[in-house]
């Protein structure tokens, strides 16, 4: 049996098991079987931590169901935070990230966002509604609505998670509700988890950002996740496009632990 040493972490409810060290055998293997809450550690994803020419890190996403995603805004957070370091550059698929720690708070700056589309005419189980989308690292598709807590959040995320739109990669959905000038909450339903997460942090920066950009609101925005935690969303605007976007939140260590494969 392989023994594989691992720290659980939480960034804003969403939970990842984070490696530093690459076990043999096949990730996507492993993180269905470590990300599993039943026969695993229980987790929303796997990151694996490696060294990186020209920056602290490389961080590797795969999501419980085995895929591999370009970046995560919160398992960014978790992986700065265990680095030990004040200031970090994490190597991603979607770009480099910036990162400050400040105690249990962690700040990164996201590559900048891209293919920003308003207002987009979806047909979800017959019938039309109009949808956002903005890439912040991975796709995110941003509705506004009434009545966030009767939202099937499940249902509907999975049906436009798949829609013929967004193929082949898919898209995470986020739900939003508008709760203040500066602040919305938000419950998303994730890619690669296939299901609601309590937090997301790519999804939590393409609300906010969308959010601005209908509203042309001023920096930051105000987040309010499904684990109740307020994230804040910071960002340069110039018409419609977005630059020096930073998202904070907090970031812990749960516990360490072994796990035999």
């Amino acid at each position: 049996m392989q023994k594989i040493s691992f720290t659980k972490m939480v960034a804003s409810g969403n939970d990842f098991v984070v490696i530093d060290k690459k076990p043999a055998g096949s990730l996507c293997a492993l993180a269905r079987v470590l990300c599993d809450r039943k026969f695993g550690a229980g987790a929303d994803g796997l990151l694996l931590i490696s060294k990186a020419k020209n920056t602290d890190l490389h961080m590797r996403i795969i999501n419980a169901d085995g895929s591999e995603a370009e970046m995560c805004g919160n398992g960014a957070r978790c992986v700065a935070l265990f680095s030990g370091k004040k200031k970090i550059k994490i190597r991603t698929l979607a770009g480099i990230i910036n990162a400050r720690v400040y105690g249990n708070q962690v700040k990164i700056q996201l590559t900048d966002p891209k293919q920003i589309k308003l207002d987009i005419p979806l047909n979800v189980a017959g019938r039309l509604i109009k949808v956002n989308f903005i890439n912040t690292g991975v796709p995110h598709v941003v509705i506004f609505v009434d009545g966030l807590d009767k939202m099937d959040v499940t249902g509907i995320g999975c049906l436009i998670r798949w829609h013929l739109k967004f193929s082949p990669a898919g898209t995470n959905v986020n739900f939003v509700e508008v709760k203040d000038d500066n602040l919305i909450r938000i419950r998303t339903y994730e890619r690669g988890v296939e299901g609601e997460t309590l937090a997301c942090g790519t999804g939590s920066t393409a609300a906010a950002l969308i959010f601005a950009l209908k509203n042309n609101l001023k920096t930051p925005v105000k987040v309010k996740t499904q684990s109740g935690e307020v994230l804040k969303i910071y960002f340069n605007k110039d018409d419609e496009r977005f630059r020096g976007v930073w998202l904070e939140g907090s970031a812990k260590i749960a516990y360490k632990g072994e796990y035999y494969v």
